[in-house]
């Protein structure tokens, strides 16, 4: 795994890269998850999903009803069948060892779920892909299960980061919604 470790200026995920953050909320303790997380850049969807990459994805009206970031958010992300949304670049490292959301089908059968993948660089800039986890959920909102970044082991030493993304895909014929996307810190970076 030390081989694909990125160099600073290996790609395009490097270079939008932004600083670490460090602390956090225990948004998911209702769940009795005690870790701290931080809300990925534009995880919210309350700012048009800035920062991210939408392909047949739209913001839509509507937020999870816990409403964990904030009590006025009314904002969400909807993925159609077909469609596929790319978060903004974080930074994550062996203290970030995973990420939740929340997520609901909005229509197709039982069988159809919610992939989601990690995106990252190797030492040459090529960016790649891998499956971090999937979410198959009934019509309410629910919050997702951790889901481990797995590539964050890359950098391999605490305190060192590697830029990565995270795309979400309906599988099947069904339709998603997304909100409020958390990086778990695990410890200050």
């Amino acid at each position: 795994m030390a081989l694909l470790a990125p160099s600073a200026s290996a790609g395009p995920l490097v270079a939008s890269a932004p600083a670490c953050s460090s602390g956090g909320d225990q948004v998911f303790a209702p769940w009795l998850d005690p870790a701290s997380y931080v809300l990925d850049q534009g995880g919210a969807f309350e700012d048009g999903a800035a920062g991210w990459s939408l392909s047949g994805a739209t913001v839509v009206a509507g937020n999870e009803p816990y409403y964990v970031h904030a009590s006025g958010d009314s904002s969400s992300l909807s993925l159609p069948a077909g469609s596929s949304a790319t978060s903004a670049t974080a930074c994550v490292g062996i203290e970030n060892p995973s990420i939740r959301f929340f997520a609901r089908r909005t229509s197709g059968s039982s069988l159809a779920s919610l992939r989601v993948d990690v995106l990252f660089e190797d030492a040459s800039g090529n960016v790649l892909t891998a499956p971090i986890g999937t979410v198959l959920s009934g019509g309410s909102w629910q919050p997702t299960l951790q889901m481990p970044i797995l590539v964050n082991l890359l950098p391999l030493l605490p305190g060192d980061h590697t830029p990565v993304a995270f795309r979400f895909t309906p599988q099947g014929a069904g339709s998603w919604q997304i909100d409020d996307l958390y990086v778990d810190p695990w410890r200050c970076c």
